[in-house]
C-alpha cells in the first residue's frame, strides 16, 4: 500500500486534443504498486505514474480507463490476468504475453490517436 507522503499530486492534464469532455489526472508517485518494469497503470479510471506522462502515454492509459469502465472494473482485472496468464503459458515469456494481452493491442494500437476515445466503440478489444 502506498502512503501519502509518497505521493504527488499533480494539476490535471487538459487534453484538449484528446477529448472535448476528458481531463486525467495523473497521480506520480515514488514507487508504483507491484513495481517491475512499468513506469505508469490505471486502476480504477486513475492514472498512477513514476513520472510526468506526455499526451500519447496519457491517452494509452485513459483507453485502459475506458476498458475498466465498461467491464465495471473489477471483471477487467480477472480478465486481464488470466488473459496473460494463458498467454504467458503459451508464449513462456511475460512480456510477450503481456504485449498480446487483446486489452494492451488495443491501447498500443490507438495510443498515438488523441481523438480515439471519442469515437471509440464499446467493448473494441473484442474484434
Amino acid at each position: 500500500m502506498l502512503s501519502h507522503n509518497n505521493c504527488i499530486h499533480l494539476q490535471p492534464i487538459n487534453i484538449v486534443e484528446m477529448s472535448k469532455t476528458k481531463t486525467r489526472r495523473v497521480h506520480i508517485f515514488k514507487r508504483l504498486p507491484l513495481q517491475k518494469d512499468y513506469y505508469a497503470i490505471c486502476l480504477f479510471g486513475f492514472i498512477l505514474s513514476v513520472r510526468p506522462l506526455d499526451k500519447i502515454e496519457v491517452n494509452h492509459e485513459s483507453i485502459h480507463a475506458a476498458q475498466q469502465k465498461e467491464l465495471l472494473y473489477i471483471p477487467f482485472f480477472i480478465w486481464y490476468g488470466i488473459e496473460w496468464l494463458i498467454l504467458y503459458i503459451k508464449y513462456r515469456d511475460a512480456t510477450k504475453a503481456y504485449f498480446h494481452i487483446r486489452f494492451e493491442e488495443e491501447a498500443y494500437a490507438h495510443q498515438s490517436d488523441l481523438h480515439y476515445l471519442e469515437n471509440r466503440k464499446h467493448y473494441h478489444y473484442r474484434s
